[in-house]
């Protein structure tokens, strides 16, 4: 009996392997190869567009970057393109993927980078590289790592191991723990109400997720930022990060700065690259590495 079970399981999954084959090769798109892996561009400044999540633009910088080739980059975000979400999953931009608040909030941080020039809403404006093309190919977007997708997509390969967001880290919170928790990609059997034993835990999410996690965590701080580069420049500051795959936490990635990942286990598309980068899945080795890294 056990090997009769052994055996359809076997023949199970090399079905699901095959699916998952035809899959991806029935998806292969008719794209025009020479013009989007090596257009032709005039001058010190490349265009790229983007219509993704405010997220994603942040883990497109590495391959924007190793694209641009030491010129000036010119950003163009494409507004208001609908974004497909669980009926679990609740985004704080509702149906679209970019809003005219997230160009205003993404413009400071963005424009404080030394190697980006524009960082504008898409007119139709001549571009180089189409960034959405990560979603013409058939790649499982529920895995893998988001900053990869771009590589993959263009043949290049870029860094990721040291930081690519530069700040002035705010002090004012370098004793404290800096905490987003989104209210997409919770893990089941986190809980954060042992950060009560830390003497200052501040928050830096939404007020409806705030009031979320001060229930588990009654001396809950919040700070408030104008933009994305206040958000910033407080994450560069704090001792220690704590976030789930949201913004916040891609910009502690981008950083570089001590920082732990709870983890979305049905969606795992981020890691943590580099120093000072850990992830979690599980509650003993959460409070287990927070202890570490507040010794």
């Amino acid at each position: 009996m056990e090997k009769l079970k052994a055996l359809v399981k076997d023949v199970m999954r090399n079905r699901i392997i095959s699916k998952g084959e035809d899959f991806f090769a029935q998806r292969l798109p008719d794209i025009d190869a020479k013009s989007m892996l090596n257009p032709v561009i005039e001058g010190d400044e490349v265009h790229f567009k983007h219509s993704g999540h405010i997220g994603d633009i942040i883990y497109a910088i590495p391959a924007m970057k190793a694209l641009a080739k030491g010129r000036k980059i010119n950003l163009y975000m494409h507004l208001n393109q609908v974004g497909v979400y669980s009926s679990k999953m609740k985004h704080p931009n509702g149906a679209a993927k970019l809003t005219a608040r997230s160009v205003q909030l993404m413009t400071p941080l963005l424009q404080h980078q030394p190697q980006f020039n524009k960082v504008e809403e898409f007119t139709n404006q001549t571009i180089h590289y189409d960034l959405d093309l990560i979603h013409s190919y058939p790649l499982d977007t529920k895995m893998g790592s988001i900053t990869h997708w771009y590589f993959w997509t263009f043949g290049i390969t870029g860094d990721t191991w040291n930081p690519w967001l530069q700040v002035t880290p705010n002090n004012d919170y370098n004793n404290a723990i800096v905490v987003l928790r989104s209210q997409r990609y919770r893990t089941p059997g986190i809980d954060y109400s042992f950060l009560k034993r830390y003497p200052r835990v501040v928050f830096i999410g939404l007020p409806v997720e705030y009031e979320d996690m001060k229930q588990a965590v009654p001396q809950l701080e919040r700070a408030e930022s104008a933009n994305f580069l206040e958000m910033a420049r407080i994450i560069a500051g704090s001792r220690l990060f704590i976030g789930n795959q949201s913004f916040a936490y891609s910009l502690a990635e981008a950083l570089k700065v001590k920082r732990l990942l709870e983890i979305y286990p049905v969606c795992p598309h981020v890691i943590a690259d580099g120093a000072n980068g850990y992830g979690t899945l599980y509650q003993p080795q959460f409070e287990k590495i927070v202890a570490d890294l507040m010794q």
